[in-house]
């Protein structure tokens, strides 16, 4: 399909935080699209995602309008922190490029009862260890031997898998996403390769922008202090934040299905998209039920490898403090997600309809009520957790009522600004570390380059970011949480 597109769209504003591209800014649109940003953010945007959100507006089946969170950036297919919901009913699709490579990578964040002034003085010492503990980088391999069949079992069940292996709390599965379980997924619609690839990844870190980092709550960044009470947060109170996915497993998984889907739209029986990436299958046909129940393996690599890296963590905590994790309060706030498809009920119009929402570096925001929410949170509507750089500190968010405009959805982090490769030719990680450390922040990185790729201004103004979304009223802040110590890839 040939493309028109000007540089920047003429959007319309429809409040201080919302614009809409509309249908005319590229031929073969369905449904314009939102963006969420102030006027000074929008303009800053790269104007190929405007280009790539154009795209998803055009794919079959699209209902309302498709999304880009303040935090959006281009990427592979959907832009980072894109929205999109599908109906099954009227040829929707799933694709790939929707989702991300690295499928379920979320974030993941652990209480504990201990004080900034009991850890900051064992803070080397604790990240030392968890650096030596917990594979980072790029080909690091896990210290668990994991069988063909032992891995199978782990992609059909999730976080219920490390409950049987010793590396999970029951009580841990409440606090996940899914009950830590896509019960939906199937081992037998992943190929050998994708197998292969993760068998000795589950427990790491990996690399890029991958990382774990003990947190404190400073006393004034507490904003709405009935939730962060309910929710066991407290002046001064040390956190554990963790971000990572399902890894070359989760990789290897879109990858296979996007060769195919791309295959069926060559051969003239599948579906032909403005970009290649996009690449899709309607969700209800033969291959989109594969991919789903295969992405559903990649959601549960995903909670597993997430679980492992807490056991340790634990582990790691113990041994510094010397008391069991129980007795120094290390239980799962939550853990959430921000790249998977979800089959959701949403209110379109005055009818209530069942979508796939797509979220590819978006975080779902469920208002106070709905079933996603477990059980402990659903009064108060789902925790959001929005990961920033290691320099500037991240966010506890929680989803609100006006959430349901953004199909439940919220931004997932600050969003770059510069490429890896541009933070790179900018910094020296060595700098950067010892800049880091003269702050009060200890950072262990498998080299210096990743480091100086991780920079603080290579990323957007997380404050920023989140001060759209939560005037916004998609998802509102609970509090903010500052690094004291990080491992990265």
């Amino acid at each position: 399909m040939e493309k028109e597109v000007s540089k920047r769209p003429a959007f319309s504003q429809v409040s201080d935080y919302s614009f809409d591209m509309p249908v005319s800014y590229m031929r073969g649109m369905r449904v314009p699209a939102r963006v969420y940003a102030d006027k000074t953010l929008l303009k800053e945007m790269d104007t190929r995602v405007f280009e790539q959100i154009a795209n998803v507006s055009s794919l079959p089946g699209i209902v309302e309008h498709s999304l880009v969170m303040p935090d959006g950036h281009s990427g592979y297919g959907f832009p980072i922190g894109g929205v999109a919901a599908f109906d099954p009913d009227d040829g929707g699709i799933i694709s790939p490029g929707g989702i991300g490579f690295d499928i379920n990578c979320g974030m993941r964040l652990v209480l504990t009862n201990l004080t900034l002034d009991e850890v900051k003085p064992k803070i080397k010492e604790l990240v030392d260890l968890l650096f030596s503990r917990i594979p980072t980088g790029v080909g690091n391999s896990s210290k668990l031997n994991i069988s063909k069949d032992d891995f199978k079992m782990l992609a059909a069940e999730g976080s219920k898998w490390a409950v049987k292996k010793g590396f999970a709390y029951e009580s841990d599965l409440k606090t996940t996403e899914l009950g830590g379980s896509a019960d939906w997924a199937d081992p037998s619609k992943i190929s050998d390769k994708a197998i292969a690839r993760g068998l000795k990844q589950i427990g790491t870190l990996g690399s890029g922008n991958h990382y774990l980092e003990v947190q404190y709550v400073k006393p004034e960044n507490i904003i709405d202090e009935k939730i962060a009470k309910r929710w066991g947060l407290f002046p001064n109170q040390i956190v554990i934040m963790l971000h990572t996915g399902s890894r070359g497993a989760g990789h290897q998984i879109a990858t296979d299905y996007i060769e195919k889907f791309s295959r069926l739209a060559e051969s003239g029986k599948g579906i032909k998209v403005n970009d290649k990436e996009l690449a899709c299958a309607t969700f209800l046909s033969e291959p989109g039920q594969d991919y789903y129940k295969a992405m559903g393996c990649g959601v549960n690599i995903s909670f597993a490898n997430r679980q492992v890296i807490t056991h340790q963590l634990r582990q790691a905590f113990s041994k510094v403090f010397k008391k069991d994790p129980e007795k120094l309060g290390m239980e799962l706030l939550f853990d959430v997600a921000h790249n998977r498809a979800s089959i959701e009920k949403h209110a379109i119009g005055k009818k209530e309809r069942e979508l796939l929402i797509h979220r590819k570096g978006s975080t779902g925001a469920y208002a106070p009520g709905r079933r996603e929410i477990p059980l402990k949170y659903r009064k108060d509507g789902s925790p959001v957790i929005i990961g920033g750089s290691m320099e500037t500190g991240s966010y506890l968010l929680v989803g609100s009522d006006n959430s349901e405009e953004a199909f439940s959805s919220t931004c997932h982090g600050s969003g770059r600004t510069k490429s890896r490769s541009q933070a790179r030719k900018s910094t020296d990680g060595e700098k950067l570390f010892n800049s880091m450390l003269k702050r009060g922040i200890y950072v262990k990185s498998a080299s210096w380059s990743g480091l100086a790729e991780e920079s603080g201004d290579s990323y957007k103004n997380i404050d920023r970011v989140v001060d759209i979304i939560n005037s916004a009223n998609i998802s509102r802040k609970v509090c903010k949480l500052l690094p004291l110590g990080n491992i990265k890839g």
